[in-house]
């Protein structure tokens, strides 16, 4: 889908957002602005295992009379394991913050994060987490959010990951039970949230996205 075809949806942050809003608040730790995100840092020590994955994003502002790249924004990005486990709550890491991070906009509104691909866990569709904020500055606290929404991942891409990859075996099977028409974020439409993934489990993964607010 092209920029001119609407804004990116206002979404649900979920419950494991790690911007305040709902307990911990990563944003405010020294090391957070990172383009890897597959390490924890400060005083955690854990690595994400997992195919590897490149998130590419560009964000838009489509509030003036053309649609133009919002350089100098910012985005912070979040997502489960292989596992479906998500940093900084679920109890096995609980005391881990990887797969968190916040990136500056250049001037042509992109940015990128180097990650590992996400589990599908049961009851939603394989997504990954994100708020843009206006800077880096404001990308302290949930309250200065532009805009929450999720990347689903395509179909194709997931199957392979499931079906080939080393840890992700219950993936496959939460992927069977549920669907992008039935998971309950995409449901109403999931046409500018869709990325474009290409790549391989032997190489890894490119996702890409456009994300006009």
């Amino acid at each position: 889908m092209t920029v001119a075809d609407g804004e990116i949806p206002e979404e649900t942050a979920g419950p494991y957002p790690g911007d305040g809003s709902n307990g911990v608040n990563v944003l405010t730790e020294s090391g957070i602005v990172r383009q890897d995100i597959t390490s924890s840092f400060g005083s955690a020590s854990g690595v994400a295992e997992g195919v590897p994955l490149t998130i590419k994003l560009k964000v838009y502002d489509t509030n003036g009379s053309d649609i133009a790249p919002l350089a100098g924004a910012a985005v912070y990005l979040w997502h489960c394991n292989r596992e479906g486990e998500y940093s900084m709550y679920s109890e096995a890491i609980a005391d881990e913050n990887y797969l968190r991070g916040v990136q500056e906009a250049a001037e042509d509104g992109s940015l990128s994060f180097t990650s590992v691909f996400p589990a599908a866990y049961s009851g939603r569709w394989p997504h990954i987490h994100f708020e843009v904020y206006s800077s880096i500055d404001d990308a302290t606290t949930a309250s200065n959010k532009l805009r929450t929404s999720q990347l689903a991942l395509p179909e194709e891409a997931c199957l392979e990951v499931y079906e080939h990859a080393e840890g992700y075996g219950a993936s496959l099977t939460n992927v069977a039970q549920t669907s992008l028409a039935s998971d309950n974020v995409f449901s109403d439409g999931y046409s500018l949230q869709l990325a474009t993934v290409s790549g391989s489990v032997e190489d890894g993964y490119v996702a890409t996205l456009n994300v006009p607010i």
